[in-house]
């Protein structure tokens, strides 16, 4: 009690400085248009300006769905979104119906050696809101260039790998899952915050 009394005594006396809360500085929020996972993830959607991860057991699983909703938004207000080297052609009436504006929506033909090359100077340029890309070859080195990228250019990035991915260390600020026997999808690793311990359920088109 003595203690308590001696500081309470120096603090009135304004011997010793109290130093105050700050709060750490939220970036605004990139919905990710899927209300559950929104609310499971730490800033309430896409980590802004960084690297965010897919990882996908195979293709076709429904790993557009997760984006579309994003891209949407982003197209229809005027921004312009890039996909670098997409390992299929891209079906337009599809992206369409998805409620893009296909007139902000652009394609890279890139060489799998050049895909990552490419998709830096995309990131970097500061001229995109999304980049999105399929690197076949990326080691940490490589994943770290484009997350370095994406915050010089303010702008979001979002790799798609395979699931294999999941058990190697990452720079991405979120990582996720797709699950789609379960149609779920599992949070691995999320910046400033723990990932949830339960998959997060998903709707939509799959």
């Amino acid at each position: 009690m003595g203690a308590v009394v001696a500081l309470d005594g120096l603090l009135a006396a304004r011997r010793v400085w109290r130093g105050q809360a700050v709060a750490s500085p939220v970036s605004a929020p990139e919905p990710t248009g899927h209300a559950a996972l929104d609310k499971a993830l730490p800033t309430g959607g896409w980590p802004e300006h960084a690297l965010s991860e897919v990882l996908l057991p195979a293709d076709g699983v429904g790993e557009l769905a997760v984006v579309w909703p994003t891209l949407a938004r982003l197209t229809r207000a005027g921004q312009r979104v890039v996909l670098v080297a997409p390992p299929y052609r891209t079906h337009a009436p599809a992206w369409h119906s998805a409620g893009m504006d296909l007139r902000q929506v652009q394609v890279v033909e890139a060489a799998a050696r050049d895909a990552l090359w490419a998709t830096e100077q995309c990131l970097r340029s500061a001229t995109c809101k999304a980049v999105l890309c399929w690197p076949q070859r990326a080691d940490d080195r490589a994943l770290r260039r484009l997350a370095t990228a994406a915050a010089d250019g303010q702008c979001l990035a979002i790799a798609f790998r395979s699931l294999r991915e999941g058990a190697n260390p990452s720079p991405a600020a979120l990582r996720l899952a797709i699950e789609p026997a379960e149609r779920t999808i599992r949070v691995l690793k999320c910046r400033g915050g723990t990932p949830p311990a339960r998959p997060v359920a998903m709707t939509g088109t799959y």
